[in-house]
């Protein structure tokens, strides 16, 4: 029953998105199709100082957000005042909705801003009332967001470690070995962020945590051999928690599943995305890449037929996170020319760019 109630919520949210894009009110209509393709893109550059291609890109509508990193801010009040530029070339748009600006705040070994939370999803899991301190976290981590005006944190990770040191352990970056404590800390993370209008994502759908230690997408492929039964039961279980609670965002792993798929990694797999995701637990907000220019990719062509695969397989935002503007431009360049050349449905990229459109107003 529960099951079949999920399915008909997704079935409902299309068919509505269809009906109100028909109706007029989609927010993508009386864009070109380059400042649409641009709703789909998360750029990123080198350095302190955003170069003046991504200022006129962002006036011009035709990004979606940018991603900061370490090596884009020097202080607090250095990176708010880069937020205050982007933000005012923003406001020249066409496309009137705040921008996504969005950073991995997990806590612990990662943080790229100074500042909360300290302590480790790990940490989190081990202290005493592990709830109230992934619901300080939740807040701290917004506190420091939005301290500096950013609206997204890549956070939190509901990975599942399965053995001490192995590759989510050894950074810290899971809460627990059981899926259930890390579905209620991830949902009292997100809880609290959101309610201080920091969207949240959850990641790495369906789950990173059977990762060895030398198993990083970023830098290599990576296939997670797991039986289905352990994917639904262990990985995937963190998830109805999250989506119980509005998360705003789900990212989706690199790492290929063959359970699922056994040949596409997730981010490109329609049956990871739109199958398992979508379908069967009833996702119905943003989905978003892991970094476009990882390793694990290498076989999947150049920056735009990633973009194009991505944007095919479900993923509605497009993480360039590079430090280089032109691999954002590539991508965007290329999801226009698929939409024009018919390789990507219209009405389908239409919608993934109304969800986009839709959680930068309500930020």
């Amino acid at each position: 029953m529960g099951s079949s109630v999920r399915w008909l919520q997704v079935v409902l949210a299309i068919v509505l998105g269809g009906a109100f894009a028909a109706a007029g009110t989609s927010h993508a209509q009386g864009l070109t199709p380059r400042q649409q393709a641009g709703q789909r893109v998360v750029y990123s550059y080198a350095g302190l100082t955003p170069p003046q291609s991504l200022l006129d890109r962002i006036r011009a509508g035709e990004a979606a957000g940018v991603i900061f990193f370490g090596e884009n801010v020097q202080s607090t009040q250095q990176i708010a005042a880069v937020v205050k530029q982007l933000q005012d070339a923003n406001a020249q748009s066409p496309v009137k909705a705040p921008l996504l600006l969005m950073t991995d705040q997990e806590g612990g070994q990662v943080r790229r801003l100074p500042g909360e939370p300290a302590l480790s999803e790990k940490q989190i899991g081990q202290s005493a009332d592990p709830v109230a301190a992934a619901t300080q976290a939740g807040t701290g981590a917004a506190r420091t967001l939005a301290g500096v005006g950013m609206n997204v944190n890549l956070a939190p990770v509901l990975d599942v470690y399965r053995t001490e040191g192995d590759f989510l352990d050894h950074y810290g970056r899971s809460y627990s070995k059981d899926p259930a404590v890390v579905g209620n800390l991830g949902k009292a993370f997100i809880t609290a962020q959101q309610q201080a209008r920091v969207a949240a994502t959850a990641k790495h759908f369906p789950g990173l945590g059977a990762a060895a230690r030398d198993q990083n997408t970023d830098t290599d492929p990576v296939t997670l051999d797991v039986p289905l039964n352990t994917l639904r039961t262990v990985d995937e279980a963190p998830y109805p928690a999250a989506i119980s609670a509005g998360v705003k965002l789900v990212m989706v792993s690199w790492a290929t599943y063959p359970a699922l798929d056994t040949t596409h990694p997730a981010g490109l797999s329609a049956t990871v995305v739109r199958q398992e995701l979508r379908q069967r637990l009833g996702f119905t907000g943003v989905t978003v890449t892991d970094a476009l220019e990882a390793g694990s990719l290498r076989a999947f062509g150049d920056t735009g037929q990633r973009a194009v695969a991505a944007a095919a397989a479900g993923m509605d935002l497009i993480l360039c996170s590079a430090r280089d503007t032109t691999q954002g431009d590539q991508a965007a360049d290329a999801l226009a020319a698929a939409v024009q050349s018919g390789k990507l449905d219209p009405a389908d990229f239409t919608a993934a760019a109304d969800r986009v459109t839709a959680l930068r107003t309500s930020l």
